[in-house]
């Protein structure tokens, strides 16, 4: 090895590193919840353990959910998740950094064609389709690979085991807090994301805050590192 070699960064460090990534992508999936939820029938396409909950409602027929829109929402996260584990098989081995970036740059893709769809034909039953679909599909890939990540407490759409840790592991359970910091960040992200989000869809519809979405994980994709 020559001593350019030896003394040449690790291009894996460049970047932001992938617990700042993970915490703005937990604001991204409260932005995203806050569209499907406000803006597309009570449905969620980022968090799939309400989304099962919503399934069950409306399969007993509570009054403002749809069986269709939910069941379009699991089964294209499902087949967003099925290509992240594809995806995972195939660059998991590899740089972290370029595996990671390559997600970011596809999820940023579909949430911006979905916010494009938003703003041109808002209001029709197929944007609502597309919608979901899009967004669904997009949230399915980020998952499969968050989890392959494997970064411990962020998971970006779901803080039940986030919250429970925070509490179980605090000076209060049977542990000396340490973590606690960064399970708060998540929790408090995907709260600022959803209240954003839910602004946003108030004042101006479905598109800017799918826009908004879509900007922040194509920024994250040019600028995420493979380190934790």
């Amino acid at each position: 090895m020559t001593t350019a070699q030896a003394t040449a960064p690790d291009p894996e460090v460049r970047g932001v590193r992938l617990v700042a990534v993970l915490l703005v992508l937990t604001v991204v999936s409260g932005l995203i919840d806050a569209v499907s939820y406000l803006g597309l029938g009570r449905v969620f396409t980022a968090n799939m353990t309400g989304n099962v909950v919503v399934l069950g409602f409306a399969a007993a027929g509570a009054p403002g959910f749809s069986v269709l829109h939910t069941a379009t929402s699991l089964v294209c996260f499902l087949l967003g998740a099925a290509t992240g584990g594809r995806v995972a098989a195939r660059l998991g081995s590899g740089s972290r950094r370029r595996w990671a970036r390559l997600t970011l740059a596809a999820e940023a893709l579909l949430v911006g064609v979905s916010a494009a769809v938003a703003l041109i034909w808002p209001g029709t039953t197929g944007t609502v389709y597309a919608l979901i679909a899009l967004t669904a599909y997009a949230m399915g890939l980020r998952n499969a690979t968050v989890r392959r990540l494997g970064v411990s407490d962020l998971t970006t759409t779901v803080l039940t085991m986030t919250l429970t840790g925070l509490a179980a592991e605090s000076r209060l359970g049977d542990g000396t807090g340490h973590r606690s910091p960064r399970r708060t960040a998540s929790a408090i992200a995907m709260l600022a994301g959803a209240c954003l989000g839910a602004w946003l869809v108030l004042h101006h519809g479905l598109g800017i805050p799918l826009l908004v979405a879509a900007l922040a994980s194509a920024v994250l994709a040019l600028t995420a590192s493979g380190r934790e």
